[in-house]
């Protein structure tokens, strides 16, 4: 007998609520409402629009009808400040605004205790930069963008573990807030939330259980990758690519610290060793600032032009930033001033699959485990030319995906959590791999081209 369940998914750029039905072997989705995530600078800050993302949601979940339980998923880092009436303290600020900028290198090195890549946004260093403020001083309580929707939805208060493992907050070895080090850096404990876990109610909306998932994104979308063993690396490509390892425990010292890898809790208590890549990010702006041209017709003629010709390394902070994307892009790989999006395009994939290599082909070294394949899941996964060219510059085969792997994942967990899933991680990817479509892109061509370029690019 099938259930229906309703995953709330938010992306940097958009939402959408996703009704899921499961059971009998079978896991069939429908898309039952999209809304626009659309950041409002105000004062020279950058906010996310908290209010018309929870309207948004709202609307979804009128419009999935009758569920079995809702669970929500989103972005990491992120978080809105509530005062002791539940009042919300202003908007959550942005993490690609400029506050952060140079607090990471006052603080120092926090790897042995967070297990965290160094990134300007890390939650951590927005509340370093944000310590001193009124805003701060009037909290009762610190909820990340997932649990403060919830939060709305339910009345209870409360931080998921896989996104309280993203604030550098968390310590790796106990999976608990560190009090040291938030003792050491001059911030509140008091603030943060008992962490719950994938799989626990957190409270009812409307009668509805509301229930905990892997409520970083990443960590519903590799709930979400259809591996069978664990051979596999994982990118989950969007905005952002997160390109990594699942793994027992985290990975520490000096070498994983210089590379800058990130070990982030994940579903059953699993670690996520991955490494953020800039990801789709500047296309995305590109898009934009071309005014949203066919992007079908743009890669096929992209396919068209010289592959590795113009290469940068995507992880500069310089592409961080909205904004005139093309003109850095095209100033730092040395185009010339008119080219034209074609190469602009050709060069953002070129450079994504060099930085995805890199950061594959680390993940393996690190950890000592050896990668025959590698899953790419998210809307990634529909773009063919960049498909081929991960698996090109990676050397070994590229499963694409699903697209919905986040959403996906959101709902295995829910599913299990109501008995109509038993098993662990491995029966819920065997259930992926059984009804959703994945496409295989072998490695072609020459492994000392990309190596050269990679060379160039500074990879």
């Amino acid at each position: 007998m099938s259930k229906a369940f309703a995953a709330v998914d938010l992306g940097a750029s958009s939402g959408r609520v996703v009704v899921g039905r499961l059971g009998d072997g079978r896991l069939d989705l429908d898309v039952v409402h999209r809304f626009p995530n659309e950041p409002v600078r105000v004062g020279g800050t950058l906010h996310w629009d908290i209010l018309a993302l929870y309207r948004g949601v709202v609307e979804g979940l009128r419009k999935a009808g009758p569920v079995s339980s809702i669970g929500i998923d989103s972005w990491a880092v992120d978080y809105g400040l509530v005062d002791a009436t539940g009042a919300l303290l202003g908007n959550p600020v942005h993490y690609r605004d400029a506050r952060t900028d140079g607090v990471a290198a006052r603080i120092g090195d926090l790897y042995e205790v967070n297990g965290l890549q160094t990134l300007p946004f890390n939650t951590v260093y927005q509340l370093v930069a944000a310590r001193d403020t009124p805003q701060y001083a009037a909290a009762r309580h610190l909820l990340l963008v997932p649990d403060l929707l919830a939060y709305w939805l339910t009345g209870e208060i409360g931080a998921e573990y896989t996104n309280a493992s993203t604030t550098g907050l968390l310590d790796v070895r106990t999976r608990a807030w560190s009090a040291p080090l938030i003792s050491e850096l001059g911030l509140r404990a008091d603030v943060l939330p008992p962490i719950r876990h994938p799989g626990e109610v957190i409270g009812h909306h409307a009668g509805t259980p509301v229930v905990a998932v892997g409520s970083h994104d990443t960590a519903s979308a590799v709930v979400g990758v259809p591996a069978e063993g664990t051979d596999f690396a994982y990118i989950s490509c969007g905005t952002w690519s997160l390109v990594g390892l699942e793994l027992d425990g985290p990975v520490l010292g000096d070498a994983s610290r210089r590379a800058n890898f990130t070990n982030e809790g994940g579903v059953d208590g699993t670690i996520r060793y991955l490494r953020n890549v800039m990801g789709l990010w500047p296309l995305q702006e590109c898009l934009r600032e071309w005014g949203a041209p066919d992007l079908a017709q743009l890669l096929r003629a992209a396919a068209a032009e010289p592959g590795l010709a113009h290469v940068v390394d995507l992880d500069d902070p310089l592409f961080l930033a909205p904004g005139d994307m093309a003109g850095r892009l095209r100033k730092a790989a040395g185009l010339p001033a008119d080219a034209g999006p074609p190469a602009v395009t050709r060069c953002i994939l070129d450079s994504l699959a060099l930085a995805q290599r890199r950061a594959v082909r680390q993940a393996a070294e690190l950890s000592g485990r050896e990668i025959t394949k590698v899953h790419l899941v998210g809307g990634g996964a529909l773009n063919e030319l960049l498909c081929q060219l991960t698996a090109d510059a990676c050397g070994l085969p590229v499963l694409a995906g699903p697209v919905e792997a986040t959403a996906i994942g959101n709902l295995l967990v829910q599913a299990r959590a109501a008995g109509v899933l038993g098993g662990g991680l491995d029966a819920m990817r065997a259930l992926v791999r059984e009804t959703q479509r994945i496409v295989r892109y072998e490695p072609r061509g020459d492994d000392a081209l990309w190596r050269a370029a990679a060379a160039r690019a500074g990879r």
